[in-house]
C-alpha cells in the first residue's frame, strides 16, 4: 500500500500571524507532498513498500545505497511530526508531569529553552532540534538533513522544531533565531508533547 500525506491537524491559516498559509503551501503542498511522491516511487514493487513508515527509516538508516530511501521516509515522518507539534494559540509552559521532568533534567524551563534555542540556532546548514525522551530523562539534540531520534537506540522523539530554511524563510528571510523565539513563545503544542511523553512512559 502506498505511504500517504497526512492532512494537516488545523487550516493551513491556522497559525497565523505566526506562521503563514502561503509558508504551508509551499513547505506542506510541495516539500512535504514531494517527500511522499519521491518514496513511493522508490519503494514501489520493493518489500520496502509493505512496510511501516517506522521500520523503513530503521532498515535504511545507514546504507549508502538506501540513502534516498531513508532520506525520503524520514523527511515525510519528520514533517508529519512536526504540524502535530504545533497548534494554535500555542506556546507557553508546559504544566503536569511534562513540567517536572523539564524542571528535572535542566534545571528549570528558562534553562531548557535556551537549550533549545541553542540546539535549532546552531544546527548547521538543513536539520531539525528535538526534545527526546532517553531512559528516563529529558535531552535536547538535533539532527542534521533527514535524520531523526527513530535511529537512535533508546531516544524517542517528544518534539521538534524544522530549521531547513524552506521552513521559515517566507516568514522570517534568513532570521531563525526569531523564528525559533516565535515557535516557542506562539506554536509549540505542549499538550502533544505531554501525550507523547506519557504514551512513551507507559
Amino acid at each position: 500500500m502506498a505511504f500517504q500525506q497526512p492532512p494537516l491537524p488545523y487550516a493551513p491559516d491556522a497559525l497565523e500571524p505566526h506562521m503563514s498559509a502561503q509558508t504551508f503551501s509551499f513547505h506542506y503542498g510541495k516539500h512535504h507532498a514531494a517527500y511522499v511522491t519521491n518514496l513511493n516511487n522508490l519503494t514501489k514493487d520493493t518489500p520496502l513498500a509493505e512496510l511501516s513508515l517506522e521500520e523503513v527509516i530503521r532498515t535504511t538508516a545507514g546504507d549508502p545505497a538506501k540513502a534516498g530511501v531513508f532520506n525520503n521516509a524520514a523527511q515525510v515522518w519528520n514533517h508529519t511530526f512536526f504540524w502535530e507539534s504545533m497548534k494554535p494559540n500555542g506556546g507557553g509552559e508546559p504544566t503536569g508531569m511534562l513540567a517536572e521532568k523539564i524542571a528535572a533534567a535542566f534545571g528549570s524551563f528558562a534553562a531548557f529553552r535556551d537549550a533549545f534555542k541553542t540546539a535549532a540556532a546552531t544546527q548547521f546548514g538543513s536539520g531539525w532540534a528535538w526534545l527526546v525522551l532517553e531512559g528516563d530523562t529529558l535531552k535536547v539534540t538535533k539532527t542534521g538533513n533527514a535524520d531523526n531520534p527513530l535511529t537512535v537506540s533508546g531516544q524517542v522523539p517528544l518534539l521538534t522544531l524544522d530549521v531547513w530554511e524552506h521552513a521559515y524563510y517566507l516568514d522570517f528571510q534568513n532570521r531563525r533565531p526569531d523564528f525559533i523565539e516565535t515557535f516557542l513563545n506562539h506554536l509549540v503544542s505542549w499538550d502533544a508533547v505531554s501525550d507523547r511523553l506519557k504514551a512513551a512512559l507507559a
